[in-house]
């Protein structure tokens, strides 16, 4: 039997990250799964600002999972700052266009 052409799609978004609220110290994952054809780029933004991972910086404490979610292997906060916290969305890409999640904020709990 002849297979139907399997159609290029453009990405969406299947599961939306959720706001978080994260003890400092303590891992998290910020979900986000997209589907499309060819499979689609994950990238993530916090605060308009484009997230590094450790695909990028292998010192990162971020790291890109292969499903496009974002898992802290702890949240970061000091008394400069909280680097981790923030309003984060999650953007998929391929050739076809780009689709955004929702935004989800992550909050580091108070001391």
């Amino acid at each position: 039997g002849s297979h139907p052409q399997l159609e290029d799609t453009a990405p969406r978004i299947v599961e939306h990250p959720t706001d978080l609220l994260v003890s400092k110290g303590e891992p998290a994952t910020l979900s986000c799964k997209a589907e499309g054809r060819p499979s689609p780029a994950v990238e993530w933004y916090k605060d308009g600002e484009r997230v590094e991972t450790d695909r990028e910086d292998p010192r990162s404490h971020r790291t890109l999972l292969p499903g496009g979610s974002l898992f802290f292997l702890r949240i970061l906060h000091g008394r400069r700052g909280k680097p981790d916290e923030g309003v984060y969305v999650c953007v998929a890409r391929n050739y076809l266009g780009e689709a955004t999640s929702r935004n989800a904020s992550l909050e580091v709990a108070g001391e």
